[in-house]
């Protein structure tokens, strides 16, 4: 990854040397070859005819065996005669290097999509489902209160050492060396207990731009030694996600929704259920397909899929990313989150009365719903044994039971609220009048 990075500097000073702007040398190179070969000496032909093959050799192993072809292409114009570089050009050898490559690392599936559309739900249909897998988990949450811990309940192929937490940050802003940390975290608990790893899953943020969160598994050397990305999996909420395809973003800053259906590998268009005609649907789709013209959909309710579907399908393409973004290969990710968009979490010891809680949410949803894109909650209720989960999409709620409270353990509640505008002593203070006294 540095080298690729390197190499583009190299080649795009060259350009400037030769008269040239635009980094047209990568993102035209045989239109640029047109143009500029009959002016340069033998000299500077021979040079970049090693940039042209020293960058394909780059591109390979790191996956992109499409573009690569191109620079050897290339590299073949300007030396014609040389039999190694036409070798390298043929796309099916470039295409055996890279499947040898992937060959023993441990794929990888990154799950994204926005708040609320249902990744903690596939989550638990992936440790719960009957694959014989052992799946190593990676969650990121967005707030200060980390929800998703408590939502995720594990079974035997879930083991506590194989679950790494990140609650620090953003995945795809502040937290790619908490990434890279955790997965060699895992490779070394793999190591020392003898379990070996069948498969990674990431749960980023409702928040993330995934574009990141791949890079790294090209950024890092011994990331790139041990795992595969094995492809970006986008839930949809489909009732929700026109309106956050379509949510006008401050200048600057990019609109996540639409960045996670754009470096889709497959997409599960989920909540059908809450979706009242197939037209709806339809146009959701058509929705969809004006970003991501040929990304797999699959209907879906509670997330429910085979897991043939999401796992181990092989569906990256760096050479499809690279095509999108031509920026993915930098190392200068530059992406802003909207400034209104924040979280207020609670965490407090007791137990709140329920009449008043549904009295307040029911003012709370109606009242602020649109804005309040997501609010999960564990609480302790007066009068119940049971671990109350508590989850809402602006102004939809679901409520359900999750298992009795420990005698030990400790009765208490935490939520949090994740949207625009919020008011932190609003959603204080009128959560903790619902507390018993």
């Amino acid at each position: 990854f540095d080298g690729v990075q390197k190499i583009n500097a190299s080649m795009e000073l060259f350009e400037t040397e030769l008269g040239g702007s635009g980094g047209k040398i990568l993102k035209e190179p045989e239109a640029f070859l047109e143009e500029i070969t009959a002016k340069m000496t033998p000299e500077q032909k021979l040079g970049l005819r090693r940039m042209y093959e020293t960058r394909g050799d780059l591109l390979v192993a790191l996956g992109a065996a499409k573009r690569a072809a191109l620079d050897y292409k290339c590299a073949v114009t300007l030396d014609p005669d040389d039999a190694g570089i036409k070798a390298k050009a043929d796309q099916t050898g470039a295409d055996e290097r890279l499947k040898k490559a992937g060959d023993g690392k441990i794929p990888v599936t990154v799950l994204t999509g926005f708040l609320g559309s249902g990744k903690t739900t596939l989550l638990n249909h992936i440790l719960q489902a009957n694959h014989g897998k052992r799946i190593a988990i990676i969650e990121n949450e967005f707030g200060e209160v980390g929800i998703d811990d408590a939502l995720v309940k594990g079974n035997i192929m879930s083991d506590e050492e194989n679950i790494v937490q990140m609650n620090n940050g953003c995945i795809c802003c502040t937290v790619r060396g908490d990434l890279i940390a955790g997965l060699k975290k895992l490779i070394k608990n793999s190591k020392k207990t003898g379990k070996t790893l069948d498969g990674v899953v990431i749960e980023t943020t409702g928040l993330a731009d995934p574009a990141p969160v791949a890079q790294t598994f090209f950024a890092d050397d011994h990331v790139q030694h041990h795992y595969r990305l094995d492809g970006i999996l986008t839930l949809i909420d489909a009732k929700h996600i026109a309106q956050h395809l379509d949510d006008e973003k401050p200048e600057g800053v990019e609109n996540e929704a639409v960045e996670q259906v754009a470096f889709a590998d497959r997409i599960l268009l989920n909540k059908c259920d809450l979706v009242e005609s197939d037209k709806e649907l339809e146009e959701v789709e058509q929705r969809i397909r004006a970003i991501n013209a040929t990304v797999p959909i699959k209907r879906t309710t509670n997330s429910q899929v085979d897991m043939d579907y999401i796992l181990g399908i092989h569906a990256f393409s760096l050479d499809k990313i690279v095509e999108m973004d031509d920026a993915f290969l930098k190392d200068s990710h530059d992406h802003q989150h909207d400034p209104r968009v924040s979280s207020v979490g609670i965490d407090v010891p007791g137990e709140v009365v329920p009449e008043e809680l549904n009295e307040w949410i029911g003012w709370l949803l109606k009242e602020k719903g649109v804005d309040i894109f997501r609010s999960k909650g564990v609480l302790a209720v007066k009068g119940m044994k049971d671990k109350f989960v508590f989850q809402a999409i602006h102004m939809l709620f679901a409520n359900s039971q999750q298992g009795p409270w420990a005698d030990d353990e400790e009765r208490r509640c935490k939520i949090i609220f994740i949207g625009k505008n919020l008011d932190r002593e609003e959603l204080t203070s009128g959560f903790m009048k619902c507390m018993s006294q």
